[in-house]
């Protein structure tokens, strides 16, 4: 009791041999054999009838700890990558930088790595102290000492049921703890993107950043900006799609860690209908992911990048161009920084770009034209774009209803629905007059900005609508 007491208000951990792991028994652990993949099961004991060790490591058994069913399983073994390909039909070496093999079984993929051994001195870094690639293979307690933080540095073996423990992880979990292993600075200039777990691991677990953990992040946060960007842009995916995305977008802010990542988010969430627009869109997301259901990455980055795009929309219309044209001309400077950013793929970029575009098209409720916009193939991203702009008060709710009427109506309902909206002005609109029955003076001398509001759905109703998701 008094160490443990110790070891918190100190920050660290009791001494122990790291060579030598604290095995828990099922008494222990209480691992549901039955939240353990059948073909993660079947994986391990080919490697151990085989003469190899075999276990669940990382974030399958912390998952398991807690009583999660893990999403994915990650196998380690002291077998090299080239024994593991010949046991397995289906499996693939893949990767430079770590080389790891890539075991199917059915649909479900299995990862397998051998074990690290401790990093070489040799091993190319760059300017900043990254490693660039290392595969050296060592003994087990070395490979658990490189992985990041003792929570994922647990080993299962569905055989026996035992977990190794190696620096403590178990006590980690049951304090609700974020620890990493080793010198922190030294680990975050390993590998920066330790810095983005950290903070995706606890706002989805709900656990503390240790404070000698949690302390060189706001200073080492520019390392980030060292890693390719594509690394970045994956785990910024893993993020907003961890089911927290507004805990983790808060937790990077706390952690300095957002600059360069969404720059403008703290200009967005201190403007109140940005805020409540973002707001919105993430605990759509964390709905969906948490009720097991599909999120387009497209749509989720369209909603975080939403007010940048018309912070430009507004402007560009501002200096005189005409509204649809300005929406390109914003949509292709918001895509240009952010591309360059996060490494947006291409096919991401577009579905943003179609959702955006499609947004005028909404506003436009006369003739054929809310029809022809209900047949295109991306309708309901963009309606569903378009009812988050209502909800956050960017636009009148009347806009949604009728729209949320139109989508669900029969083909009766919605002649009179079209019918209705053309009968009574739009929102923001006077009601017009009618016609003077002599000529007035000038009539020839029309005003400047005449036909605007009308030219502008047109140009929307002519726009290409967005890809088929």
């Amino acid at each position: 009791m008094i160490k443990k007491f110790i070891r918190k208000i100190l920050g660290v951990k009791d001494q122990r041999n790291p060579t030598e792991p604290v095995v828990l028994g099922f008494e222990q652990h209480r691992i549901d054999p039955k939240l353990v993949s059948p073909n993660a099961i079947r994986l391990t004991q080919t490697l151990q009838e085989a003469g190899f060790k075999a276990f669940v490591v990382g974030g399958a058994v912390r998952d398991l700890l807690l009583g999660v069913k893990p999403k994915d399983f990650d196998i380690a073994t002291d077998a090299t990558p080239e024994q593991v390909k010949k046991l397995f039909r289906r499996a693939f070496i893949i990767g430079r930088r770590f080389q790891i093999v890539h075991v199917m079984f059915g649909q479900e993929l299995l990862e397998v790595t051998t074990f690290r051994g401790a990093g070489s001195a040799n091993a190319p870094k760059d300017e900043h102290g990254r490693v660039l690639r290392d595969n050296n293979f060592g003994p087990q307690h070395e490979d658990a000492a490189r992985r990041d933080f003792t929570i994922n540095a647990m080993y299962y073996d569905p055989a026996t049921q035992t977990v190794l423990d190696y620096h403590g992880g178990i006590e980690d979990i049951r304090d609700k703890t974020l620890r990493i292993i080793g010198v922190p600075e030294a680990r975050y200039r390993e590998d920066p993107v330790r810095m983005l777990r950290v903070v995706r691991f606890a706002a989805k677990l709900g656990f503390t950043i240790e404070p000698t953990t949690r302390a060189p992040i706001p200073v080492m946060a520019p390392l980030i900006d060292n890693v390719p960007a594509a690394r970045v842009f994956d785990e910024m995916l893993k993020l907003l799609l961890s089911g927290h995305a507004l805990a983790c977008l808060k937790e990077l802010r706390s952690a300095g860690l957002h600059h360069g990542l969404l720059p403008l988010l703290d200009v967005v969430l201190e403007q109140p209908i940005g805020m409540k627009f973002v707001t919105l869109a993430l605990e759509s997301t964390d709905a969906r992911v948490k009720a097991g259901k599909g999120v387009s990455p497209g749509f989720l980055f369209a909603s975080l990048l939403w007010h940048q795009v018309l912070e430009k929309w507004t402007a560009y219309r501002a200096a005189g161009e005409a509204p649809i044209p300005a929406l390109h001309l914003a949509a292709d400077d918001v895509l240009e920084t952010q591309t360059e950013n996060l490494a947006l793929q291409r096919r991401i970029a577009t579905d943003m770009r179609d959702i955006w575009a499609m947004q005028p098209r909404f506003e436009r409720r006369a003739g054929r034209a809310p029809y022809k916009l209900l047949e295109n193939p991306r309708f309901r991203a963009g309606y569903d774009f378009l009812l988050l702009r209502c909800a956050s008060g960017e636009l009148d709710a009347e806009l949604g209803e009728w729209w949320s009427a139109f989508y669900e109506a029969e083909s009766g309902e919605r002649e009179r629905l079209v019918t209705q909206a053309n009968a009574r002005p739009a929102a923001g609109e006077k009601k017009k007059r009618a016609p003077r029955r002599g000529p007035r003076k000038n009539a020839g001398e029309g005003n400047a900005n005449a036909g605007a509001d009308t030219a502008a759905p047109a140009a929307a109703a002519a726009a290409p609508g967005p890809a088929q998701e």
